[in-house]
Protein backbone atom coordinates (compact mmCIF):
# COMPACT_ATOMS: atom_id res chain seq x y z
CA UNK A 1 0.00 0.00 0.00
CA UNK A 2 1.36 3.37 -1.24
CA UNK A 3 0.27 6.70 0.49
CA UNK A 4 1.04 10.24 -0.82
CA UNK A 5 -0.02 13.07 1.35
CA UNK A 6 -1.02 16.45 -0.15
CA UNK A 7 -1.43 20.28 0.66
CA UNK A 8 -4.60 22.35 -0.80
CA UNK A 9 -7.21 24.46 -0.38
CA UNK A 10 -10.06 22.59 -1.81
CA UNK A 11 -11.38 19.97 -3.85
CA UNK A 12 -12.80 20.54 -7.08
CA UNK A 13 -14.75 17.04 -7.72
CA UNK A 14 -16.52 15.91 -11.42
CA UNK A 15 -19.65 14.19 -10.88
CA UNK A 16 -20.34 10.86 -13.12
CA UNK A 17 -18.14 8.57 -12.64
CA UNK A 18 -16.19 10.23 -9.78
CA UNK A 19 -19.14 10.60 -7.18
CA UNK A 20 -22.06 8.72 -9.02
CA UNK A 21 -21.90 5.36 -10.95
CA UNK A 22 -23.89 6.55 -13.77
CA UNK A 23 -22.22 5.61 -16.91
CA UNK A 24 -24.48 2.96 -17.36
CA UNK A 25 -26.69 5.76 -17.18
CA UNK A 26 -25.38 7.97 -19.14
CA UNK A 27 -25.29 5.87 -22.23
CA UNK A 28 -28.67 4.36 -21.81
CA UNK A 29 -29.92 8.24 -22.07
CA UNK A 30 -27.67 8.42 -25.49
CA UNK A 31 -29.06 5.67 -27.04
CA UNK A 32 -32.56 6.61 -26.67
CA UNK A 33 -31.40 9.77 -27.91
CA UNK A 34 -30.19 8.68 -31.10
CA UNK A 35 -32.71 6.28 -31.75
CA UNK A 36 -35.18 9.51 -31.89
CA UNK A 37 -32.72 10.60 -34.23
CA UNK A 38 -32.32 7.38 -36.20
CA UNK A 39 -28.38 7.82 -35.68
CA UNK A 40 -25.81 5.07 -34.81
CA UNK A 41 -25.14 5.28 -30.97
CA UNK A 42 -21.75 3.74 -31.51
CA UNK A 43 -19.33 7.53 -32.40
CA UNK A 44 -22.14 9.30 -29.63
CA UNK A 45 -20.97 6.92 -27.33
CA UNK A 46 -17.69 6.82 -27.64
CA UNK A 47 -17.17 10.56 -27.14
CA UNK A 48 -19.90 11.38 -24.69
CA UNK A 49 -18.54 10.89 -21.42
CA UNK A 50 -17.17 13.53 -19.54
CA UNK A 51 -18.01 16.12 -22.25
CA UNK A 52 -21.86 18.43 -21.93
CA UNK A 53 -24.43 17.20 -24.51
CA UNK A 54 -23.67 20.66 -26.29
CA UNK A 55 -20.27 19.25 -27.40
CA UNK A 56 -21.09 16.28 -28.69
CA UNK A 57 -24.04 17.44 -30.61
CA UNK A 58 -22.29 19.97 -32.46
CA UNK A 59 -19.64 17.37 -33.36
CA UNK A 60 -21.78 14.77 -34.13
CA UNK A 61 -25.34 16.43 -35.08
CA UNK A 62 -24.12 20.39 -36.53
CA UNK A 63 -27.87 20.32 -38.52
CA UNK A 64 -29.31 20.19 -35.27
CA UNK A 65 -30.81 22.81 -32.56
CA UNK A 66 -28.02 22.47 -29.70
CA UNK A 67 -30.20 24.00 -27.49
CA UNK A 68 -33.39 22.12 -27.87
CA UNK A 69 -31.31 18.46 -27.79
CA UNK A 70 -29.91 19.50 -24.81
CA UNK A 71 -33.03 20.32 -22.86
CA UNK A 72 -34.19 17.18 -24.51
CA UNK A 73 -31.54 15.40 -22.85
CA UNK A 74 -32.06 16.32 -19.79
CA UNK A 75 -35.91 15.29 -20.19
CA UNK A 76 -34.47 12.09 -20.74
CA UNK A 77 -32.25 12.00 -17.73
CA UNK A 78 -34.26 13.01 -15.47
CA UNK A 79 -36.71 10.17 -16.61
CA UNK A 80 -33.96 7.45 -16.79
CA UNK A 81 -30.93 8.16 -14.41
CA UNK A 82 -29.92 7.98 -10.63
CA UNK A 83 -27.01 6.33 -9.98
CA UNK A 84 -25.48 5.06 -6.90
CA UNK A 85 -22.77 6.89 -4.94
CA UNK A 86 -19.21 5.82 -5.56
CA UNK A 87 -17.48 3.78 -2.65
CA UNK A 88 -16.73 5.98 0.49
CA UNK A 89 -18.36 9.11 -1.47
CA UNK A 90 -21.23 10.41 0.69
CA UNK A 91 -18.63 9.84 3.96
CA UNK A 92 -15.74 11.54 2.65
CA UNK A 93 -18.29 15.07 1.64
CA UNK A 94 -20.44 14.91 4.46
CA UNK A 95 -17.03 15.70 6.73
CA UNK A 96 -15.80 18.34 4.47
CA UNK A 97 -16.43 21.93 4.90
CA UNK A 98 -18.58 23.24 2.91
CA UNK A 99 -17.07 26.24 1.62
CA UNK A 100 -14.14 24.27 0.89
CA UNK A 101 -15.65 22.12 -2.14
CA UNK A 102 -17.18 22.23 -5.20
CA UNK A 103 -18.99 19.90 -8.07
CA UNK A 104 -17.73 20.83 -11.76
CA UNK A 105 -19.90 18.62 -13.99
CA UNK A 106 -20.48 18.43 -17.57
CA UNK A 107 -24.04 17.72 -16.67
CA UNK A 108 -26.75 20.46 -16.42
CA UNK A 109 -27.31 21.93 -13.04
CA UNK A 110 -30.76 20.24 -13.01
CA UNK A 111 -29.59 16.41 -13.76
CA UNK A 112 -26.69 16.87 -10.86
CA UNK A 113 -28.92 17.65 -8.18
CA UNK A 114 -30.89 14.97 -9.50
CA UNK A 115 -28.17 12.21 -9.53
CA UNK A 116 -27.04 13.47 -6.30
CA UNK A 117 -29.84 13.03 -4.69
CA UNK A 118 -30.94 9.92 -5.91
CA UNK A 119 -27.10 8.83 -4.88
CA UNK A 120 -27.89 9.77 -1.36
CA UNK A 121 -25.00 12.48 -1.49
CA UNK A 122 -25.06 15.90 0.08
CA UNK A 123 -25.61 18.74 -2.47
CA UNK A 124 -22.68 21.24 -2.31
CA UNK A 125 -22.58 25.31 -1.60
CA UNK A 126 -21.01 25.91 -5.29
CA UNK A 127 -22.39 23.66 -8.22
CA UNK A 128 -20.95 24.46 -12.01
CA UNK A 129 -23.24 22.49 -14.07
CA UNK A 130 -23.19 22.90 -17.98
CA UNK A 131 -24.94 26.28 -17.89
CA UNK A 132 -22.41 28.00 -16.29
CA UNK A 133 -19.45 28.46 -18.63
CA UNK A 134 -19.64 28.59 -22.36
CA UNK A 135 -16.78 26.41 -23.22
CA UNK A 136 -16.88 23.24 -21.55
CA UNK A 137 -14.48 20.51 -20.53
CA UNK A 138 -11.69 19.72 -21.68
CA UNK A 139 -11.90 23.48 -21.88
CA UNK A 140 -10.29 24.92 -18.44
CA UNK A 141 -13.42 27.40 -17.85
CA UNK A 142 -15.29 24.72 -15.93
CA UNK A 143 -12.28 24.12 -13.16
CA UNK A 144 -11.38 28.21 -13.72
CA UNK A 145 -15.01 28.95 -12.68
CA UNK A 146 -14.84 26.48 -9.62
CA UNK A 147 -12.16 27.92 -8.05
CA UNK A 148 -12.83 31.45 -8.46
CA UNK A 149 -16.37 30.77 -6.86
CA UNK A 150 -14.77 28.72 -4.11
CA UNK A 151 -12.03 31.77 -3.85
CA UNK A 152 -8.82 29.58 -4.06
CA UNK A 153 -6.29 29.88 -6.63
CA UNK A 154 -6.70 26.83 -9.36
CA UNK A 155 -3.12 25.90 -8.48
CA UNK A 156 -3.98 25.51 -4.71
CA UNK A 157 -7.08 23.07 -5.80
CA UNK A 158 -7.14 19.45 -5.90
CA UNK A 159 -9.46 18.09 -8.86
CA UNK A 160 -10.86 14.00 -8.58
CA UNK A 161 -11.65 13.33 -12.32
CA UNK A 162 -12.64 10.13 -14.25
CA UNK A 163 -12.33 11.04 -17.90
CA UNK A 164 -9.31 11.98 -20.24
CA UNK A 165 -11.92 15.30 -21.25
CA UNK A 166 -11.86 16.33 -17.43
CA UNK A 167 -8.66 15.88 -16.51
CA UNK A 168 -7.33 17.63 -19.16
CA UNK A 169 -9.78 20.31 -17.98
CA UNK A 170 -8.38 20.75 -14.69
CA UNK A 171 -4.82 20.76 -15.93
CA UNK A 172 -5.58 23.20 -18.29
CA UNK A 173 -7.00 25.15 -15.52
CA UNK A 174 -3.49 24.37 -13.49
CA UNK A 175 -5.25 22.09 -10.70
CA UNK A 176 -3.67 18.92 -9.23
CA UNK A 177 -5.24 15.97 -10.32
CA UNK A 178 -6.08 12.67 -8.82
CA UNK A 179 -8.09 10.38 -11.20
CA UNK A 180 -10.61 7.79 -10.13
CA UNK A 181 -11.34 4.76 -11.44
CA UNK A 182 -8.97 2.69 -14.20
CA UNK A 183 -5.64 0.68 -13.44
CA UNK A 184 -3.31 3.39 -14.67
CA UNK A 185 -2.92 7.37 -15.27
CA UNK A 186 -4.89 8.42 -18.00
CA UNK A 187 -3.00 11.61 -18.62
CA UNK A 188 0.89 11.60 -16.98
CA UNK A 189 0.09 14.55 -15.37
CA UNK A 190 -2.22 12.83 -13.14
CA UNK A 191 -0.55 12.33 -9.65
CA UNK A 192 -2.14 9.01 -8.25
CA UNK A 193 -4.95 6.86 -9.56
CA UNK A 194 -7.90 6.11 -6.55
CA UNK A 195 -10.23 3.27 -6.95
CA UNK A 196 -12.68 5.04 -4.63
CA UNK A 197 -13.39 7.73 -1.89
CA UNK A 198 -12.25 4.46 0.91
CA UNK A 199 -8.93 5.36 -0.30
CA UNK A 200 -9.12 9.14 0.68
CA UNK A 201 -9.21 10.70 3.80
CA UNK A 202 -8.89 14.79 4.32
CA UNK A 203 -8.36 16.57 7.29
CA UNK A 204 -7.61 20.35 8.52
CA UNK A 205 -4.16 21.03 7.83
CA UNK A 206 -2.34 24.61 9.12
CA UNK A 207 -4.50 27.87 8.27
CA UNK A 208 -7.06 27.55 5.53
CA UNK A 209 -5.04 24.38 4.11
CA UNK A 210 -6.73 20.28 3.85
CA UNK A 211 -4.36 17.47 3.67
CA UNK A 212 -5.08 15.05 1.83
CA UNK A 213 -3.87 11.43 1.67
CA UNK A 214 -4.33 8.72 -0.69
CA UNK A 215 -3.83 5.03 0.31
CA UNK A 216 -3.58 3.23 -2.61
CA UNK A 217 -2.69 0.06 -3.97
CA UNK A 218 1.04 -0.05 -5.51
CA UNK A 219 -0.11 -0.68 -9.20
CA UNK A 220 -2.38 2.76 -8.66
CA UNK A 221 0.65 4.89 -8.21
CA UNK A 222 2.32 6.35 -11.61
Amino acid sequence: MNTITLSVSALLLDMDGTLVCSTGDVEQVWQLWCREHLRDPEPVLAMCHGIRSREVIRELAPQLDVEREAARLDELEMLHTGGDAIAGAGELLRHLPPELWAIVTSASEQVARHRLNCAGLPLPAVLVGAEAVINGKPDPEPYLLGAVRLGVSPARCLVFEDAPAGIESALRAGCTVVQVGGDAPLNPAVVAVIRDWREVRVVSGKGESLLVMLSMQGANQE
